[in-house]
């Protein structure tokens, strides 16, 4: 005899929660994540798309990773992995410069 699931199936919208969040502190540019690396580093490192400084964008970036999941290929998932690392390097660049000795 099978085991049965005593909960009913998740239903779409529980699967896909992430699709209701909304946020207003940010704004990249309309296909921004189809760029390269470099550029999608330096585009949300900038203070008009990420008004709290890279570390929102490295944020936003991660998001969109996250949210993309599987739909992504493997060349855009690498892309934005070199960006992610580009946005990394940037965000302990800026930490140095305002840490006390």
């Amino acid at each position: 005899m099978a085991a049965t699931n005593s909960r009913s199936p998740a239903s779409p919208s529980s699967k896909r929660w992430v699709a209701k969040v909304t946020t207003d502190s940010t704004h990249p540019p309309e296909g921004l994540f189809t760029k390269n690396a470099s550029t999608i580093a330096r585009t949300l490192a900038s203070k008009k798309v990420s008004p709290k400084g890279p570390v929102s964008g490295l944020r936003m970036l991660t998001y969109f990773i996250n949210r993309a999941g599987k739909g992504l290929s493997a060349d855009r998932q690498a892309e934005l992995e070199k960006a992610k690392i580009l946005l990394s390097k940037r965000v302990r660049r800026d930490k140095g410069k305002y840490q006390t000795k």
